[in-house]
């Protein structure tokens, strides 16, 4: 799973069977810190998520089919599955020891 920040929708008209009518989000992925990587992505939309969302995003072909449910068939990537609040980053052991 990734964080990722929704910048735009994509629109494609001509698509496979199984797709048609799902929403495509064009998603840029985040550090754990929240700052911007230069990695973009293009989602199918499982939690109605709009440009500025900060989004759980499954990034693996396999969960991602699960998820949209077209078994074995269809070509799949990423899915976003769920809204990001916060992320709470705790140091390791060593950090907070100062080692």
């Amino acid at each position: 799973m990734k964080i990722a920040r929704i910048i735009g929708t994509v629109v494609s008209t001509l698509k496979l069977d199984q797709y048609a009518g799902e929403k495509l989000l064009l998603a840029r992925i985040l550090d754990p810190d929240g700052s911007d990587t230069p990695e973009t992505v293009v989602a199918f939309d499982r939690c109605q998520a709009g440009e500025g969302d900060v989004v759980l995003m499954i990034d693996e072909g396999n969960s991602a089919r699960q998820v949209l449910e077209t078994g074995s068939t269809g070509v799949v990537r990423a899915v976003c599955v769920g809204y990001i609040d916060s992320v709470n980053i705790h140091p390791s052991p060593a950090e907070s020891f100062g080692a």
